[in-house]
């Protein structure tokens, strides 16, 4: 979601080569593996690459008064969690994690993690296993 980060030239693509699916923190929700199942399934992509980045606004975020905020200005609180993390690369893992065991994906295989540091541009795998 970040508009620090363009995908495309980061990791090499041009436009029509990959399905970009950007949100708040780069977290795997229930909506990210809708759509990588309907991209697998119907639309014969193969791989998954995720990019997080580094000083992203839900590093750190406080979710309990963020929650306590929005129930406060709607009455309610919401049905989602923010996601938040306290590093990037740990969220990177959860999220490879999250997919892999996915069992309606049928490219569970060719899932790698990366996160972009925002500061030098440098894009650093992540190694899912550490």
């Amino acid at each position: 979601m970040d508009a620090r980060l363009d995908p495309l030239p980061v990791l090499g693509l041009a436009p029509g080569d990959a399905h970009v699916i950007r949100n708040a923190g780069g977290i795997v929700t229930d909506d990210v593996v809708r759509s990588l199942c309907l991209s697998q399934r119907l639309l014969g992509t193969t791989a998954v690459v995720l990019v997080h980045h580094t000083r992203c606004g839900l590093d750190g975020l406080d979710e309990e008064a963020f929650l306590a905020e929005l129930e406060d200005a709607a009455g309610e609180r919401p049905d989602w969690t923010p996601g938040s993390f306290s590093d990037p690369a740990d969220s990177v893992r959860a999220s490879i994690g999250r997919l892999r065991a996915c069992p309606f994906l049928p490219h569970r295989d060719a899932i790698t993690g990366h996160v972009y540091d925002v500061d030098t541009g440098e894009l650093a795998e992540v190694d899912p296993a550490t």
